[in-house]
């Protein structure tokens, strides 16, 4: 199992126990130190001194700089995939988008192993995305940025079922929309048919308005009314760029 994994399993804030981590994975003790060690240099978890290590924390605040992280680094490298794709760089696309529609959203089917199918394919479909692009620094850029944001989208399925088991029910139903409007195929549809259109400025707004859906979801859960966005870019004119 990779460490990343790992951590998105794990609950945020979650002690990391050197001595049942090492009985449950079956590794030694110095091997996982060291794992621990280079996975708090990647901010995937905290040390505290005398105490050990913790499951990095998430908070919204933490999401929107990841968020912003992300558009920075992943609009370019869309741009230059979709200026050096050719036929197999779209077939793989078509194949990513595929896999990711025999998916279930979370409202459908709330369990460890259907989560965790959505987010590898959704993975996946963006990276097929981005996979023409050749800059290596941005590639490695927007693994570390992905790494980050797995736990804060893993966290933030399964929040709202976390709540209303102890007791928190106040938004429930709000708060499964926003997923299901997250995870739901038709925005990925969208990206994807514009950017196999070479439709930048399209394929530009809708990953922009993408990248916002797990904010909204943020907003919703704290109880506030998702901030307004900017207009969609649905129901533009699909023209092609020159």
């Amino acid at each position: 199992m990779r460490t990343e994994i790992l951590m998105a399993r794990l609950q945020p804030g979650a002690p990391l126990r050197v001595d049942l981590l090492s009985k449950t994975y079956d590794v030694g003790r110095t091997p996982l130190r060291e794992a621990l060690s280079r996975l708090e240099a990647e901010r995937l978890v905290v040390a505290i001194s005398n105490r050990g290590f913790t499951v990095a924390p998430v908070s919204r605040t933490g999401l929107e700089d990841l968020t912003k992280a992300r558009a920075v680094v992943e609009i370019p490298l869309l741009l230059e995939a979709m200026e050096r794709g050719g036929a197999e760089w779209e077939s793989a696309i078509v194949t990513a988008h595929y896999r990711l529609s025999r998916c279930k959203t979370i409202v459908e089917d709330s369990s460890d192993l259907a989560v965790d199918a959505w987010m590898e394919r959704h993975e996946a479909f963006h990276a097929a995305l981005l996979s023409a692009a050749q800059s290596s620094w941005l590639m490695h850029f927007r693994s570390t940025i992905s790494d980050q944001l797995q736990r804060h989208y893993r966290f933030l399925a399964f929040a709202p079922a976390l709540r209303a088991a102890a007791g928190e029910t106040a938004g429930y139903e709000e708060a499964m929309a926003a997923l299901h409007k997250a995870q739901s195929i038709g925005p990925h549809t969208e990206l994807m048919e514009a950017v196999l259109d070479r439709n930048a400025e399209r394929a530009r707004l809708l990953m922009d308005e993408h990248f916002g859906y797990p904010l909204e979801v943020y907003a919703v859960e704290e109880g506030e009314a998702p901030a307004s966005r900017k207009p969609s870019a649905r129901g533009r004119t699909h023209k092609k760029s020159a």
